[in-house]
C-alpha cells in the first residue's frame, strides 16, 4: 500500500528560491507548483520501478537521490509520514509532530499523541535536522519537482528521497540555463573530397578493428541545428519522445540546479519559543548563518549525508538490461580494449563534457607519446651502438693510464683509480652523446605541436557537442557565489547589523538626543512594529515580499552584493597562505638536505667496510637507496599537501566555484610540483659544484664535506634519480593506489558482511535497489587528482628529458593502463558525478604551457652544465692536437699534492693501493701544484663557462623561436570547424527568417479575412498559451 501525501505551500519566511539572470517572473510563467511526496512502505525487488531506477509507480524516472541518516528504534521498522502545514504563526510548526502510517506502528485508538509517546525519545539536534529537511524538500516541491521517500532499505538507519523533474520543470531550467538542445532541422557536413576524401577512406578501413563499437564514435554526414531551448519555440524541437529530449545526464544537472539554489531558511530551534532554542544557542546562530544557501551547506551540517543522481543499471551479468553503462564498460572500462580508441562521445553522453574532456585530452597526449617514445627509443638505442666508440669512456676504463684519483671523503676514503668507475662511465654515454641535443629540440617541438594539436581536438569537440558561445552564456552561473562565501558574508552582515542595534541602543540610553534623530529613530521602531503585524495579520502581503525577492534574485541582484569580504577580511587567511606555502617548501628543502647527509655519511661509512666489493660499488648503493627514501617521502608528502592545499584554499573563502578549483589548483601544483622536483633538481644543478678543492673543501655543519659528481659526470646519476621518482610514482601512487586501495575497501565490506548475523546477511545479498547500491559507492572527489598525476608525468617528460630519453616511452605504457584504470573506476568504483559543462581544461592548460616553455631552459641547462657536451666541443675545437678526443679526460683533470691536505683530511691509509701517492687528481679547471697561482680557477675553466652561457642563450632562443613558429603555422580552428560553424550561423538565421515570414503571412491572412476568421488562424500561431509551453502549435 502507498499514500501519498500532498504538500501545501509555505510561508513566505520559509523559502528562498534564487532563479538567476532573468528579467521578470511573470514573463517566464513561473508559478510555485505544488508537488507529490510518496512514501514507500516496502522496497522488494519490482521489475516494475527497475530497481529503483523509477518511482514506485514505474512511469517516473528518478533524476536525482538524497540521502539521510535517520533514528528508530530497533523493533520498529515503520515508515513516518512528514506532512507539512501551512500555519500562519511560525510557533505552530515548532509543535508539529510525526505521524505513523495506518497499520504499522499505530497506537491503536490514541490520538497523534499517543503516537508520539511511543516514538523513541530524539535529541534536539536529530530533530532540528529532520525539521531541516522537512523545509528544504517542501521548497523542492514548490519548485515544481516530485518527490518520493524511501526509509525501508536494507541499509539500517539510512533513508532516501529519491527526486523526479516533471516536463515542465525541465523546460523552465533548460531555458534558465540556455541549454542547447538539437532542432528538427538538419543539415549535411562538409565532407572532404579528391584526394583528402581517399587518404581517409583509406585511414578508416585500416582504423576500424581499433574503432570502439558504439553508435557515438561512427563518422556522421548529418548532424542536427542546435539552438538555446526556449518554451516559446518548443516547435523548433523534435518533442515526438519527451522521454528521451532530455537524457539522464541533462535531467540530473537541471536538478542539481534546483538543488544548489532552493534554501531552508528556518529550522525548529532557529524559530519557536520552545525549550529548544533555549538549549542550545550555538545551534541557532549556526542556522542563522545557513539561510542564504541549500544542498552544499545541507550537507556540510550533515543534514543529508550523500546527493547523487544514479547510473544508467549494472553494468555485468547475463540479464542485465543494456544501458550506457555497461556499454561504456565492455567497449572503454575493460583492459582487454586497451588497443581501441575511447567512444569520447559516449563519455560525455553519460559523464558530461568536463569529464569527457579530461578523457579526450588524455587521449591525444597518450598518442602524442607515440612519436615521442619511438624517437627516444632511437636516440637510446644511437647511445648503446656508440659506446664502444666513445673515445673519453674508453680512456677511463683503460688500466694502462694508471691514474690515481683523490679521496671522495676525509681520513675513512682512501685514493682510487679511475678505472674503478668505467660502468659508470659508459653508462653515461647512453643519455650523454651528441643524439640527446637533437632529443631535447625535438621534445621542445613536440610539446608545441601537442599543445595546437589539443587546441584544435578542443574546438572539434566544442562543435561536435554544441559548446560554441558557451561561455558568454554561462558567465553568470559561474559567477554564482558559493556556498560558503555567501555564509560569511551574512555572517559579517549580522556582525554589523548587531554593532548597528548596539550604537543603537546606546544612543538610547543617552541622557539627551537630538529632535530629529529622535524623530529617525521612532520612525524606524514605529516601521518595524508595522511590519511584524503584517507579517502576523496579513500573509497575502508576505507573499508578495516574497515574490518580490524572487524578481529581484532572477534580475541577478542579489542582496549579499551590498556586503562583499575585502581584502581587510581575506588578510589573515592570505598571511597564513603565504606563513604555509612557504613552510611546506622549507620542510621539502629540509629532507632533501637531510638526504644529501645521509649520503655523505653513509658514503663514508662504507668506506671503512672491508669488503672490496661494497668499497667498489658506494655511488650505486648510496645513490640507489637515497632515491627510494626521496620516492617514499615525495609520495607521503604528496597525500599531505594536497589535503594542505585544500584547507588553504577553504580558509580563503573564494567568491564562486571557478575561482576556488583555479585556486586549490595553483596551490596542489606549487606544493607537489617543488616536491617532485627539488631532489632532481638538486642532482641537475647543485651537486657537484660547491665542492671545493682537496685542501680546501666545503662543509656542511663542519663536518660533512660535500659530496663530488662522478669522473663522467652528474648525468648518469640524474637519470637513475628521474628514472626511479618517476617510475615509482607511476607504479605506486598512480597505479597501485587506484587499484589497492578499491580492493582493500571491498575486502574490508566483505569481512564486516561475514560478522554480520545470518538474517541481515541474507538480506544483505538481496538485490538492492539502484540508489542503495550507488550510495555503496566511493563520491566523485573531482578531476583535480587525475589531471595532476598527468601534469607532473608531462613535467618528467619535457623538463629532464636531454637525462632520460626513454621518458616518453615509459609515460605511454603508464598512461595506456591509465585510461582503462580511469575509465573503469568512474563506471564501477564511483557514483556518478554530476555532469558538469564545460569547453576546456581550464588552468591546466595555462599549466601545461608553462611547463613547456620551462622545459626549453631546464634542458638548455641540463645540457650545458650538466653533461660533458660542452667540455667536449670546446676541448675539440680549442685544445685538441690532432682533432679528436684523446686526451680529453686528462685534460679535465686537475693535480693535488697530497703534502697540502689539511690536518685530519688526509687518508688513514695511504698505501690502500699498494704504493705511495704524492698527487692525485680531481676533476676541475684548476692550475697545479707546481704553477705560481697554484689551485687557483685555470683559464680553461672561463672559456668552458662561457662556451656554456653561450649555448644556453643561443639553445632557448632558437627552440623558442622554432616553437612560437609552430604555434603561428598552425590555426587554433580548424578550417572545416570555422566553416561548419559558419554555416549553422547562417541556417539559423534563415530558420528564423522563414518563421517571420511565416508569421508575417498568417498576420496578413488574418486582416484580409477579417475578426470571425482570426480565431481558426490562431491555432496555428507559435505563441505559447497561458497553461505553458505545451500548448502552441507546430513549426510553421
Amino acid at each position: 500500500m502507498r499514500v501519498n501525501e500532498k504538500y501545501s505551500t509555505l510561508p513566505a519566511e520559509d523559502r528562498s528560491v534564487h532563479i538567476i539572470n532573468i528579467c521578470a517572473i511573470e514573463d517566464l510563467g513561473y508559478q510555485p507548483s505544488e508537488g507529490t511526496l510518496l512514501n514507500s512502505l516496502s522496497v522488494n525487488p519490482d521489475a516494475k520501478c527497475k530497481y529503483g531506477l523509477y518511482f514506485r509507480d514505474g512511469k517516473r524516472k528518478v533524476d536525482y537521490v538524497l540521502v539521510y541518516h535517520h533514528k528508530r528504534g530497533s523493533g520498529s521498522r515503520t515508515l513516518a509520514r512528514r506532512v507539512l502545514q501551512n500555519d500562519a504563526a511560525l510557533g505552530a510548526r515548532s509543535a508539529r509532530q510525526d505521524q505513523p502510517l495506518p497499520g504499522k506502528g499505530s497506537p491503536g485508538k490514541g490520538s497523534p499523541g499517543a503516537a508520539r509517546q511511543q516514538e523513541p525519545p530524539m535529541d534536539f539536534h536529530e530533530d532540528d535536522k529532520r525539521f531541516r529537511r522537512e523545509e528544504y524538500e517542501g521548497n523542492l516541491l514548490e519548485a515544481g519537482l516530485e518527490l518520493e521517500r524511501d526509509e525501508e532499505t536494507k541499509i539500517h538507519g539510512v533513508g532516501f528521497v529519491k527526486i523526479h523533474a516533471p516536463w515542465n520543470v525541465l523546460c523552465r531550467e533548460a531555458e534558465f540555463l540556455k541549454l542547447k538542445m538539437p532542432t528538427k532541422k538538419m543539415y549535411h557536413i562538409n565532407e572532404t573530397r579528391g584526394l583528402l576524401k581517399k587518404i581517409n577512406s583509406v585511414l578508416q578501413k585500416i582504423t576500424d578493428p581499433i574503432q570502439p563499437r558504439v553508435a557515438e564514435h561512427r563518422a556522421q554526414t548529418m548532424k542536427r541545428l542546435s539552438y538555446p531551448f526556449s518554451r516559446e519555440k518548443q516547435h523548433l524541437f523534435d518533442l515526438s519522445d519527451k522521454d528521451s529530449f532530455f537524457d539522464s545526464k541533462t535531467r540530473s544537472t537541471i536538478v542539481y540546479e534546483i538543488l544548489k539554489r532552493t534554501t531552508c531558511t528556518k529550522a525548529k530551534y532557529s524559530m519557536g519559543h520552545g525549550e529548544g532554542r533555549k538549549k542550545d544557542s550555538a545551534l541557532l546562530s549556526k542556522r542563522r548563518k545557513c539561510g542564504k544557501y541549500g544542498i552544499t551547506s545541507l550537507l556540510a551540517n550533515g543534514v543529508y549525508s550523500a546527493a547523487y543522481p544514479l547510473h544508467d543499471g549494472e553494468y555485468e551479468g547475463e540479464d542485465v538490461e543494456f544501458n550506457d553503462r555497461k556499454l561504456l564498460y565492455e567497449e572503454w572500462a575493460s583492459y582487454g580494449v586497451f588497443y581501441k580508441y575511447q567512444p569520447i562521445d559516449l563519455v560525455r553522453k553519460y559523464f558530461g563534457e568536463k569529464i569527457g574532456l579530461y578523457f579526450a585530452w588524455l587521449g591525444v597526449y597518450t598518442q602524442m607519446l607515440i612519436p615521442a617514445s619511438i624517437v627516444g627509443v632511437i636516440v637510446f638505442l644511437y647511445g648503446c651502438a656508440t659506446v664502444n666508440e666513445n673515445i673519453p669512456s674508453m680512456e677511463m676504463c683503460d688500466q694502462s693510464h694508471n691514474i690515481t684519483m683523490c679521496p671522495l671523503c676525509d681520513k675513512t676514503c682512501s685514493y682510487w683509480k679511475m678505472s674503478s668507475a668505467c660502468a659508470t662511465a659508459r653508462a653515461s654515454h647512453l643519455f650523454d652523446n651528441p643524439a640527446t641535443v637533437f632529443f631535447s629540440i625535438f621534445m621542445a617541438l613536440w610539446a608545441a605541436t601537442f599543445m595546437e594539436h589539443w587546441k584544435r581536438k578542443q574546438m572539434r569537440l566544442n562543435y561536435r557537442w554544441d559548446l560554441t558561445g558557451f561561455e558568454e552564456e554561462e558567465e553568470a552561473v559561474k559567477d554564482h557565489p558559493r556556498a560558503e562565501y555567501e555564509a560569511r558574508v551574512l555572517e559579517k552582515s549580522l556582525r554589523k547589523e548587531s554593532k548597528n542595534k548596539e550604537d543603537e541602543m546606546e544612543g538610547i540610553a543617552q541622557p539627551a538626543i537630538p529632535e530629529q534623530m529622535a524623530g529617525s529613530l521612532f520612525h524606524s521602531q514605529t516601521r518595524r512594529m508595522r511590519e511584524r503585524e503584517k507579517h502576523r495579520n496579513i500573509p497575502e502581503e508576505s507573499t508578495n515580499k516574497w515574490k518580490q525577492r524572487v524578481k529581484t534574485a532572477m534580475a541577478g541582484v542579489k542582496l549579499t552584493d551590498k556586503v562583499k569580504l575585502t581584502w581587510r577580511d581575506r588578510f589573515p587567511a592570505y598571511f597564513t597562505n603565504l606563513m604555509s606555502i612557504v613552510f611546506m617548501i622549507a620542510v621539502t628543502f629540509a629532507i632533501v638536505l637531510g638526504v644529501i647527509i645521509y649520503r655523505i655519511s653513509t658514503a663514508a661509512a662504507l668506506a671503512m667496510n672491508s669488503s672490496p666489493s661494497v668499497r667498489s660499488n658506494i655511488r650505486v648503493t648510496v645513490t640507489a637507496t637515497a632515491v627510494i627514501i626521496n620516492l617514499v617521502v615525495i609520495i607521503l608528502l604528496d597525500e599531505v599537501y594536497g589535503c594542505v592545499a585544500r584547507w588553504l584554499t577553504k580558509i580563503e573563502v573564494p567568491k564562486t566555484e571557478k575561482s576556488f578549483e583555479e585556486r586549490l589548483i595553483f596551490k596542489a601544483f606549487l606544493l607537489k610540483f617543488v616536491n617532485s622536483y627539488t631532489p632532481i633538481f638538486y642532482v641537475a644543478f647543485f651537486k657537484g659544484r660547491f665542492v671545493g678543492r682537496p685542501g680546501d673543501y666545503v662543509y656542511i655543519f663542519r663536518s660533512f664535506r660535500m659530496e663530488e659528481c662522478a669522473p663522467g659526470g652528474c648525468l648518469m646519476e640524474l637519470c637513475i634519480q628521474l628514472s626511479i621518482i618517476m617510475l615509482g610514482k607511476q607504479l605506486i601512487q598512480n597505479n597501485l593506489f587506484e587499484i589497492g586501495i578499491p580492493k582493500m575497501k571491498k575486502f574490508i565490506r566483505y569481512l564486516r558482511l561475514k560478522r554480520q548475523s545470518p538474517a541481515d546477511h541474507d538480506e544483505h545479498m538481496k538485490r538492492k535497489q539502484r540508489y542503495e547500491a550507488d550510495f555503496t559507492l566511493e563520491p566523485f572527489g573531482g578531476l583535480t587528482p587525475e589531471y595532476m598525476e598527468m601534469i607532473i608525468q608531462f613535467g618528467f617528460v619535457t623538463l629532464f628529458v636531454a637525462s632520460f630519453p626513454l621518458a616518453p616511452l615509459f609515460a605511454l605504457l603508464n598512461n595506456i593502463i591509465e585510461i582503462r584504470l580511469d575509465a573503469k573506476k568512474f563506471v564501477t568504483e564511483l557514483r556518478r558525478p554530476v555532469a558538469v559543462r564545460a569547453k576546456d581544461i581550464g588552468i591546466w592548460y595555462n599549466i601545461l604551457r608553462g611547463i613547456g616553455k620551462l622545459a626549453v631552459i631546464i634542458n638548455a641547462f641540463v645540457i650545458s652544465f650538466t653533461s660533458d657536451f660542452i667540455p667536449r666541443l670546446v676541448y675539440l675545437y680549442m685544445y685538441s692536437k690532432n682533432g679528436t678526443m684523446h686526451g680529453f679526460v686528462n685534460h679535465t683533470l686537475s693535480s693535488f699534492n697530497v703534502s697540502d691536505f689539511q690536518d685530519g683530511t688526509a687518508p688513514n691509509d695511504p698505501l690502500d693501493l699498494g704504493y705511495e701517492v704524492h698527487v692525485c687528481r680531481y676533476k676541475d679547471y684548476r692550475e697545479p701544484p707546481w704553477s705560481e697561482h697554484k689551485y687557483d680557477i685555470s683559464k680553461d675553466f672561463w672559456a668552458v663557462l662561457a662556451a656554456r652561457l653561450a649555448f644556453v642563450i643561443v639553445f632557448q632562443n632558437l627552440v623558442m623561436f622554432m616553437s612560437d613558429f609552430v604555434d603561428w603555422v598552425i590555426p587554433d580552428i580548424p578550417k572545416d570547424i570555422s566553416q561548419q560553424i559558419h554555416k549553422e550561423k547562417v541556417l539559423m538565421v534563415e530558420l528564423f527568417m522563414r518563421e517571420e515570414q511565416g508569421k508575417q503571412q498568417l498576420l496578413d491572412t488574418w486582416m484580409e479575412r477579417g475578426p470571425k476568421k482570426s480565431e481558426p488562424c490562431s491555432n496555428h500561431s507559435p505563441q505559447a498559451g497561458p497553461d505553458g509551453p505545451e500548448n502552441h502549435g507546430g513549426a510553421l
